[in-house]
């Protein structure tokens, strides 16, 4: 399906991304900022802008999301530290959002809230039917938050669903993804060495994770019963005992210090009664264990938790860095002084001159810079120019003479007039241009907006275009592979379904069981010697969890990658509701066993199902052509054919089989049929062919296995030897 997710960077939107890539959906990201330079991990289209753009409502209509997942309170592009701005962005975002997705009105809105919104003393677990008691800005803008959506909900007739996540917390990677107690108290105690707690707090941890599982089990469920659901642990933890874990993990030399806390004893710990009442009892993460990664990550990067800053650069390279930074700012005062130079030798020269003792050197080298770099630089030329002119004219008078000319005085106040003012207009008029061209920019930005989107959906419309043209997985893809069983004789069709499943699912190793009664299922085809470990009968009832998963008509994953069991198993099912086949694969990549491929399983079992069964009611049609007088021994025709089937099949690597010619006369064939049908197996065959013999076919039955069903044949006075080749 379509995910648009909504927020800022961050371990919970990078995780959660993870997860729904894995499960085969389709992601589409709005940062919530215009410029987005942060990174993410990959997703289908990014959309960077900001909840209050005006474009909005065409991002909604062009992703079409089947799921909006809003990162809430764990959104970083609020910053919280100004709790009074924030609250007021948060509240003004969140509307708009609803606003486009009421105005979409398709698909499920799911909003992350927190623990935040309860900020009492609980002497028992809150449920969702608790009233909220915020006291911060923080607690009060996300317990409106969760009434908006309510509202929006309840009014509309949406499908808005609220996450209480429960004091989340994570592995941080850097000082500034410090944000939640655990981490703040493992900080504290590698920074400072020891570590302040709370008497009388406890609460409830929620590790990312475990977070991301329960969240995906929430938004991929088809109904719920429920708008607002608390993820939580509900194990209660004390601040006195997750600073002693702390300082277990941290090693010695932590000290732990108690302190009172001014509003008494306080617990806050979010009962998950419901979660697990309708979507299973999940398993969390142990505490202790990732406390002592969160150790382990700081002690290994040591300088981005104490500084907050990256890896320090070597000394050489911060020397150059610094040094570059300085002739920078030092460029225009040595070009200055540079220049200065020629135009004091210029007025030296000019004073005794007939023709150029007028012109005045200095002014015009004030006018120049004051034209070129403004302001300061007009100031330090024209400063330069009096220390030159000073010099010049104490040549020939002292310069107490020079203190009482009124001239001097005159001269300097043009020079300085002269030049600020000059300098003042060409900074304006900078100043100017830079305002013109950001608001041209900023034009400019509304204006692609709406071509970024355009270009967007384009991207995307030719990205589904070829992926409807050439997917292999796609329905039609399926359809017409498997069409392809169509062609072969109704003998012939369960064996190569195992080769279509094996092209579909691109996988060398497969392997189709039926079920021969309520206990067992007998190997029928497969694609290889590893599709065939679990040998030629199996007790499928006996099967633990993949029994309990296909009696339920669900696809079987196996996620603990257990070498007992297939990677993935799918069961067909009668009109009665019993099971008839069992669809096995082995050789798949890990990242391959997600919902989709286990929807795509079901799609093809269905289809190759429907070729089965048309082969099977084929046959059914002409079963008293194909048998001798009602007996189980086949006529000479169907024989043939279904023994040729098996053959071929054997050559291609499909299955294995065992043909026996039993030493019988022609007159008693009848009779020996009868006789020897009650030592064969359910899916073992006798009957006789056109040179007149009476033999047996023995499926999935190898040649120096045979000597068993030979043995019991002599035992009721029949000799039958193997034939080898047929």
């Amino acid at each position: 399906m379509n995910v648009l997710l909504i927020g800022g960077p961050g371990s919970l939107a990078d995780n959660l991304i993870i997860k729904l890539n894995k499960e085969g959906h389709r992601i589409y990201l709005l940062t919530g900022d215009r410029f987005g330079k942060a990174p993410y991990q990959k997703v289908f289209e990014r959309y960077n802008f900001t909840y209050d753009n005006s474009c909005l409502n065409e991002i909604f209509e062009s992703v079409h999301p089947d799921l909006t997942i809003f990162l809430g309170a764990y959104d970083t592009n609020f910053r919280w530290n100004n709790e009074e701005t924030a609250s007021v962005k948060f509240s003004s975002s969140l509307m708009n959002l609803l606003m486009a997705y009421a105005m979409l009105a398709h698909g499920r809105f799911v909003f992350l809230s927190s623990d935040a919104v309860y900020e009492q003393h609980y002497p028992e677990d809150i449920s969702e039917d608790t009233e909220t008691t915020p006291n911060g800005l923080r607690g009060m803008a996300l317990a409106q938050a969760e009434e908006m959506c309510e509202s929006y909900r309840r009014n509309r007739g949406l499908d808005i669903i609220t996450l209480r996540l429960d004091h989340l917390y994570s592995i941080p990677s850097a000082r500034k993804d410090v944000t939640d107690i655990c981490s703040e108290m493992c900080l504290q105690a590698f920074e400072k060495k020891k570590i302040t707690y709370q008497e009388d707090t406890s609460f409830s941890l929620l590790f990312l994770n475990d977070a991301v599982e329960f969240i995906y089990r929430v938004v991929a469920c088809k109904e719920h019963k429920h708008s607002l659901y608390n993820i939580s642990a509900s194990a209660e933890i004390t601040q006195k005992q997750l600073a002693e874990i702390i300082q277990e993990a941290m090693g010695e030399g932590v000290e732990i210090i108690g302190e009172k806390s001014e509003a008494g004893e306080r617990r806050i710990v979010l009962s998950n009664l419901l979660f697990d009442t309708e979507f299973g009892n999940p398993f969390f993460c142990n505490v202790k264990d990732v406390v002592t990664k969160i150790s382990d990550q700081m002690k290994r990067n040591s300088y981005a938790f104490l500084t907050g800053e990256d890896a320090k650069l070597p000394l050489m390279q911060r020397i150059i860095k610094k040094i570059g930074w300085f002739l920078k700012a030092v460029a225009p005062f040595v070009e200055n002084l540079l220049a200065f130079i020629p135009f004091f030798m210029l007025n030296n020269r000019a004073v005794g001159s007939a023709y150029f003792a007028n012109l005045d050197f200095y002014l015009l080298y004030v006018l120049l810079f004051a034209i070129v770099y403004g302001q300061q630089q007009a100031t330090f030329s024209a400063v330069l120019a009096v220390i030159g002119y000073s010099f010049r004219q104490m040549y020939d008078r002292s310069g107490f003479d020079l203190l009482l000319d009124a001239n001097t005085y005159v001269w300097i106040a043009q020079l300085f007039i002269l030049g600020l003012v000059v300098g003042y207009m060409r900074d304006s008029i900078g100043k100017l241009r830079e305002e013109n061209v950001e608001e041209k920019e900023f034009l400019a930005q509304q204006l692609g907006d709406i071509q970024d989107i355009n270009t967007s959906n384009v991207r995307v419309k030719d990205a589904l275009e070829t992926q409807i043209v050439n997917q292999n997985d796609s329905v039609g893809k399926i359809y017409s592979i498997t069409s392809a069983l169509d062609q072969y004789s109704p003998e012939e069709v369960l064996f190569y379904a195992a080769e279509v499943l094996g092209t579909l699912v691109k996988s060398k190793d497969v392997a189709i069981y039926t079920v021969s009664n309520r206990a067992y299922a007998r190997l029928f085809s497969s694609t290889s010697k590893k599709a065939r470990m679990l040998g030629n009968s199996i007790q499928y009832t006996q099967m633990g969890e993949m029994y309990e998963t296909l009696s339920q008509r669900r696809v079987f994953i196996n996620r603990k990658m257990d070498d007992k069991y297939p990677l993935m198993a799918n069961a067909l099912f009668d009109d009665k509701d019993e099971m008839q086949m069992i669809m096995m694969i082995w050789g798949i990549p890990w990242e391959s066993m997600t919902l989709g491929q286990a929807n795509q399983l079901v799609i093809i079992s269905a289809l190759i199902q429907n070729a089965v069964l048309r082969s099977n009611r084929y046959l059914a049609v002409l079963e008293s052509q194909r048998y001798v007088e009602n007996s189980s021994m086949l006529e000479t025709e169907a024989f043939s054919r279904l023994m040729q089937a098996y053959l071929k099949a054997q050559d291609k690597g499909l299955t294995e089989c065992t043909v026996l010619k039993i030493e019988a006369d022609q007159a008693t064939y009848l009779e020996a049929g009868k006789l020897l049908a009650g030592k064969l197996r359910q899916t073992d065959y006798i009957g006789t062919l056109e040179d007149g013999g009476l033999y047996t076919l023995l499926p999935n039955t190898a040649r120096e296995d045979a000597h068993y069903v030979i043995n019991r044949f002599a035992d009721i006075g029949y000799n039958s030897i193997v034939m080898e080749e047929m």
